[in-house]
């Protein structure tokens, strides 16, 4: 008789890290919409409601842009439009996305480089929107502003998420750490000339419960861990997946501010 190795069972254990993810490699990580997380992580928001404020401002608009819209989901929460709205968006997955969602709306969606210029001539917007641009162009949203106009953003602030990324990617350097100061913010938005008359900060708890959610939200914000893929990081995967079985939910922080910033009415001021 021929000896024979016995074959290997798969404990518990790496039985629910398969599932887990898998399912969260095949779900899609088109658009804004983060209704998979329901049950697998949570996250705290901000106190300001960024979407009900957005809303609002929105509603006394006669021409809008929403920079970065995403898949057009914030946007479309809006239940009034101004007369004229736009969105821009570089990622063709999320032109299309958006296109569907904001035209039965009469929103034009425009498909860009997320790069200056804007596609847009001086002076074509009373409102500037965007929530969570990659990058503001200050210059470029100062051009598009009426006299008197606004921008209103919820954007990421500093260290945000830092103890997922730094799990993957080991302690990050003081520049990254400082990185998207709302401080700098400010002075980036006076540079171009603009008025910043509300800036708010908040540190919000996020709570990933199970190791699927933490891969889709790798492929989803894909800025956090730079060409990650399962593959590339099975061994941490594996061990974080053991670590939320043993300790409960990996903790982390997320980081937002809320900017506002009006373009000063200089024919006015020189009236009065």
């Amino acid at each position: 008789m021929t000896g024979s190795s016995a074959p290997l069972v798969q404990s518990p254990s790496d039985a629910r890290f398969d599932t887990l993810v898998a399912e969260a490699e095949a779900a899609s990580v088109d658009g804004w919409d983060f209704s998979w997380f329901d049950g697998r992580a949570t996250e705290q928001r901000p106190s300001w409601g960024y979407a009900r404020a957005m809303a609002g401002k929105l509603a006394g608009a006669r021409a809008a842009l929403d920079i970065q819209t995403g898949g057009g989901e914030v946007l479309a929460s809006a239940s009034v439009l101004p007369p004229l709205t736009v969105a821009t968006e570089s990622w063709p997955p999320n032109v299309a996305r958006a296109t569907a969602l904001l035209h039965p709306r009469g929103a034009v969606v425009v498909a860009d480089s997320g790069e200056p210029p804007l596609p847009f001539g001086d002076r074509a917007f009373d409102l500037v929107v965007s929530r969570h641009p990659v990058t503001t162009w200050w210059d470029e949203i100062a051009r598009v502003l009426t006299p008197g106009g606004t921008y209103f953003s919820q954007q990421v602030g500093p260290e945000s998420v830092f103890e997922l990324v730094e799990y993957f990617l080991g302690p990050l350097s003081p520049e990254q750490r400082g990185a998207r100061d709302p401080e700098r913010a400010r002075c980036d938005a006076e540079a171009a000339g603009l008025e910043v008359t509300d800036l708010r900060a908040e540190r919000l708890r996020v709570e990933f419960l199970d190791i699927g959610a933490v891969v889709h939200f790798l492929r989803k914000v894909i800025w956090m861990v730079p060409g990650f893929t399962v593959a590339a990081y099975l061994p941490q995967l594996r061990s974080l997946h053991r670590q939320i079985e043993e300790r409960g939910p990996f903790v982390a922080h997320s980081a937002r501010f809320l900017i506002e910033a009006r373009k000063p009415d200089r024919t006015s001021t020189a009236l009065r």
